[in-house]
């Protein structure tokens, strides 16, 4: 009778399938310890969305420098000359602002007196302005106002004849290639200031820099009013402050570490860090009166998006001429057993001119390993190595994986179980309707 209850049970598929389901859900508990969630690596460092606010870029904790003063431009001139503001001057001891930059990792003067603003992987280099007075009472003084400059030009920066209004900002951008951008104009800039706050005109990729501000104070005599005409005119240079290359496989586009070694090639990539400098050196290895030798082949100036497919090895020289840094990269093309030796494992040439000895096999890396001829004594020398080798490998198996793995091997015998139940009972049942038939 209790033989008969278990093949029932087994026999019953819904059963089977409930164990089968409350078998795969031990499973995936066991193993949610290494789900996709836990692969997150914390070091490597989250970007952030393009929602990001201005304000972030302009925050107390953004390391600020304050440059450029104003001059006395004469009068009607399109703001050319460069007068120093004297004492009876209306402008004289008092600033009307200052432009600055902000979100930057170093500066650096170029020995031009142009200072260049390094900039590094989270930066957002920003030039702004704060305003230190209100337009309509200059230094306290109701009579000192900025007016409107119906007829302002700017002979500077060659801009025509225009209604300048209450101040105007002009912004030019240089290339790399010193391809000089359209000038930016900001007409009536300052009535939509606020005063003490900081600005922002726009974000700084790498290039140069020529800012202005133009603006005309009205000075009130009574009935009569006299007009000065005023500039502030700053310079700047912006710089990657990194020094970097990044070789990639000209034909899986991957990208190649150093000692790294292709057989299609490679081409180079900046990351459009466009002011650094990049040499070349190309090397085979060739047979001299005393084994393998070095032959140079190039060594020459290099720029982004170069490609290299012939055999040799390349070493790659970035250097950055603002920080005097240097970074080097070796890279191999080719398919030779003794370059690839010689890269991958960065030994004298002499180690890879040696015979190799009987028993022994070169690997594609250079190496060599034990041809299964030299244990025809039954010795087995790495054996300790080889077993020390595995008892950290099942160290390193987290034990949520084994319980994991033993639940699907029971539930392989399950299912194995109920499988041959099933194919055993019809032959029992034709057996037992023979002997009812025989009776």
């Amino acid at each position: 009778m209790y033989n008969y209850t278990v093949k029932r049970f087994l026999k019953n598929r819904i059963a089977a399938c409930a164990l089968l389901v409350m078998t795969i859900l031990i499973s995936q508990t066991a193993c949610s310890g290494f789900s996709a969630g836990d692969t997150e690596d914390p070091s490597v460092p989250q970007v952030d969305g393009a929602g990001a606010s201005m304000e972030q870029n302009t925050s107390p904790n953004a390391q600020k420098y304050y440059l450029g003063s104003a001059v006395n431009t004469g009068k009607n001139n399109g703001y050319s000359e460069s007068n120093t503001i004297e004492l009876n001057d209306p402008h004289y001891g008092w600033t009307l602002g200052r432009f600055f930059v902000s979100d930057y990792t170093r500066i650096i003067d170029d020995g031009t007196n142009d200072l260049v603003f390094l900039k590094t992987l989270d930066d957002k280099i920003a030039l702004g302005f704060m305003l230190e007075q209100g337009i309509d009472s200059l230094n306290g003084n109701e009579k000192l106002t900025i007016t409107d400059d119906k007829k302002g030009y700017d002979k500077g920066f060659q801009i025509e004849k225009s209604n300048f209004g209450r101040g105007t900002l002009i912004a030019k951008h240089i290339d790399y290639q010193n391809k000089e951008g359209v000038p930016q104009i900001f007409t009536d800039y300052l009535p939509a200031m606020v005063v003490g706050a900081d600005t922002v005109i726009q974000l700084c990729e790498e290039g140069d820099y020529e800012i202005a501000l133009d603006y005309k104070i009205k000075n009130k005599k009574g009935i009569l009013s006299s007009y000065t005409d005023y500039r502030i005119f700053i310079k700047f240079s912006v710089r990657n402050g990194n020094c970097m290359v990044y070789p990639y496989d000209v034909s899986t586009e991957t990208e190649l570490p150093n000692n790294a070694i292709t057989e299609n090639g490679f081409y180079l990539d900046l990351a459009k860090s466009r002011y650094l400098d990049i040499d070349i050196k190309r090397e085979v290895l060739i047979e001299g009166a005393e084994g393998l030798v070095e032959d140079t082949r190039f060594n020459r100036p290099a720029k982004d998006g170069d490609e290299y497919t012939e055999e040799g090895i390349y070493t790659i020289t970035v250097s950055n001429r603002y920080t005097g840094e240097r970074t080097k990269k070796q890279i191999y093309v080719g398919t030779n057993d003794s370059f690839n030796a010689y890269i991958s494992k960065g030994l004298p040439l002499e180690e890879f001119e040696e015979p190799v000895s009987p028993g022994v096999q070169t690997t594609d890396g250079g190496g060599s390993v034990s041809s299964p001829e030299s244990f025809s004594d039954g010795s087995f020398s790495d054996e300790p190595a080889l077993t020390s080798v595995l008892i950290e490998t099942l160290k390193a198996v987290d034990i949520k994986i084994w319980i994991a793995a033993i639940f699907v091997v029971l539930l392989i015998i399950i299912i194995f179980l109920i499988v041959l139940v099933n194919k055993r009972t019809p032959h029992k049942r034709k057996r037992s309707a023979a002997n009812e038939e025989g009776k």
